[in-house]
């Protein structure tokens, strides 16, 4: 999952979610020099990935971009995965999306002691471009596969990620359909452990 999936699996718990977004930034033992409940949101963090990524529909979804992509066909389903998010009727009904992308953004400001320096400039772009909003449109999801691409060491291409998005967006969305509930059931109840 990117960040709009982290962000929403926070569960509107302002210090989880500044930990879930950061974790990314934060290596090993660095953990430790956070708050404790922000070690709580890196925690649910590193749990979610893990989730994502033994997922059996996951491992389904990725053959379709591994042929292009190896091993960064997981990082690419990541993407994919926030704009079926994004789409998500069900989950942002009625434009709600752009709310909820705002009270992340002004969460996160309000936090900002607790985001590493590296952060900072991430947070900048995302709420300038507004990341979390525009994982659903086309343009948006291309904008996020090339940025992906371009830090990635062997590959250079990121049109081919977005062909095969579009030539399997059914299948995608029906795997995303079947794997999200899972995902959010299950982080649901590791949150209540960590909070409890």
């Amino acid at each position: 999952m990117n960040y709009l999936a982290h962000a929403y699996l926070s569960f509107n718990e302002p210090h989880i979610l500044v930990g879930n977004m950061i974790s990314d930034f934060v290596k090993g033992r660095q953990k430790s020099l956070y708050a404790a409940s922000v070690q709580k949101g890196i925690q649910l963090h590193r749990f979610i990935d893990a989730f994502t990524d033994d997922h059996p529909v996951t491992a389904k979804a990725k053959q379709i971009f591994r042929p292009q992509y190896r091993l960064y066909s997981g990082p690419i389903m990541d993407v994919v995965y926030d704009h079926f998010l994004a789409s998500d009727e069900n989950v942002f009904p009625n434009d709600s999306l752009l709310s909820f992308t705002h009270g992340v953004y002004q969460t996160l400001e309000e936090e900002t002691i607790h985001l590493p320096q590296r952060f900072l400039p991430v947070l900048t772009y995302m709420k300038m471009e507004n990341w979390l909003y525009h994982y659903r449109t086309t343009d948006g999801i291309y904008k996020s596969l090339r940025g992906l691409i371009r830090r990635a060491a062997f590959i250079s291409d990121s049109q081919p990620a977005l062909e095969l998005l579009l030539k399997h967006y059914d299948e995608l969305r029906n795997y995303y359909e079947e794997f999200f509930p899972a995902v959010k059931q299950t982080t649901k109840q590791k949150l209540a452990e960590l909070l409890a």
